[in-house]
């Protein structure tokens, strides 16, 4: 589609299943990362979201394939989902002229879509990392595999960019989907926070007091390591370190009691009154402890970072490509015990100067790299960058 050289915005169709007006919407990425397009790269119209009744079909579907076979059915990466998604796209972009569809953890929106305008893929991981690495994507009927697995191919070629948030989802889609690695770009992405706190407020306010304030945030208190992230609190506690976890976003198993252990079971971004106290937990705790197990790009790193919150976590999938080792946080390895967590935390936190130095660099990393600022004005030079790919493209045929 040929292209004004001059500034003139482009038309963006921004094709999501998922609400893009909620801040919830994927930890929230859905709604920032639109907002950043509509900011810097173009006039986005939301082609969603999409409540159809083949989603609660597949959920019947799956319960009834796990009640007879002990096995799931990937319904949101199925066909018969794929298929209705690409009907209700067609008939909501009917005419409409846009010179970008963008689709956000998509795959499955686009698989089916007839379209001659160009397709933008933004991920943070493919099937093959994902499967058998996070519960939801293990122990899949064979079907599922193999949709989801055709769902993911036909998308990555089907796209004229795939943007992804770290280097290990992004070989991934070359070495094992062959996309073009022309048209892979990896792009960090930025924190889901609505104001960025002020820089003095962050460095004045974060100061070690006599307690080690840890926080554990997330919805899912095994997969992120909550049983390692509580030995840690113990630990520290035998090594003589005064400590409290406060976990945000799930509530542990029973078993897990502790007169220093303090549970907010749920707050809600929508809600600005909540989520002016979960800002209040990164502004007071010393570090954001989160030994997970199993991630693509934990978005509540990149928001501690605002906070100049250092991270102490685990070297798996994608998590290297939110952290630097030394500067915004430490990775451990996933053999590594609640003991070692707490060892590496009391090093850190004894030493004023090494923490102090930690703090700025947080911020300072968040500030260069973490930001949807940065993300929208990069985006914003690959589109520019494809579409006159495209544009030259389109000529040559036209010969």
């Amino acid at each position: 589609m040929a292209i004004d050289e001059t500034n003139k915005r482009i038309k963006i169709a921004f094709l999501t299943s998922f609400d893009p007006r909620d801040r919830r919407s994927w930890s929230g990425t859905v709604y920032y990362l639109a907002q950043s397009l509509q900011k810097y790269c173009g006039d986005v119209t939301y082609i969603g979201p999409m409540n159809i009744w083949e989603k609660k079909l597949g959920k019947v579907i799956n319960k009834v394939t796990l009640l007879l076979f002990k096995k799931q059915f990937a319904y949101n990466h199925s066909f018969l989902l794929a298929k209705k998604y690409a009907k209700v796209a067609q008939q909501r972009l009917e005419g409409h002229v846009y010179d970008l569809i963008v689709t956000v953890a998509g795959a499955a929106e686009i698989s089916f879509l007839q379209t001659n305008v160009p397709l933008v893929l933004i991920e943070d991981a493919t099937f093959v990392l994902l499967r058998n690495y996070y519960p939801q994507y293990s122990n899949l009927l064979d079907i599922s595999v193999r949709e989801t697995n055709a769902t993911e191919t036909i998308a990555i070629q089907k796209a004229s960019l795939c943007i992804y948030s770290s280097e290990w989802a992004a070989r991934s889609a070359i070495d094992v989907y062959g996309a073009d690695a022309h048209k892979v770009r990896v792009v960090p992405y930025g924190a889901n926070i609505e104001v960025e706190p002020a820089r003095e407020l962050v460095l004045e306010r974060r100061r070690s007091s006599d307690i080690c304030r840890l926080l554990f945030v997330a919805v899912n208190w095994r997969r992120k390591g909550g049983d390692i992230a509580f030995e840690a609190l113990l630990k520290l506690e035998e090594m003589g370190i005064q400590a409290e976890l406060t976990v945000c976003g799930c509530v542990p198993p029973a078993r897990f009691t502790h007169k220093h252990l303090k549970v907010i079971p749920f707050l809600d971004k929508n809600d600005e009154v909540q989520r002016k106290k979960l800002e209040q937990l990164f502004l007071q705790s010393d570090f954001l402890l989160l030994p997970t197990r199993g991630d693509c790009t934990p978005m509540v790193f990149c928001e501690a970072g605002a906070f100049g919150l250092p991270v102490i976590t685990t070297d798996t999938g994608g998590v290297s490509g939110v952290i630097t080792e030394g500067e915004n946080g430490f990775m451990l390895p996933m053999s590594a015990s609640g003991d070692a967590y707490a060892e590496l935390i009391a090093r850190v936190y004894q030493d004023d100067l090494r923490y102090h130095e930690l703090i700025q660099s947080s911020r300072a990393v968040y500030e260069n790299r973490l930001n949807w600022d940065a993300w929208g004005k990069t985006v914003k030079e690959l589109f520019a960058e494809m579409l006159k790919d495209e544009q030259a493209i389109d000529h040559q045929y036209q010969r």
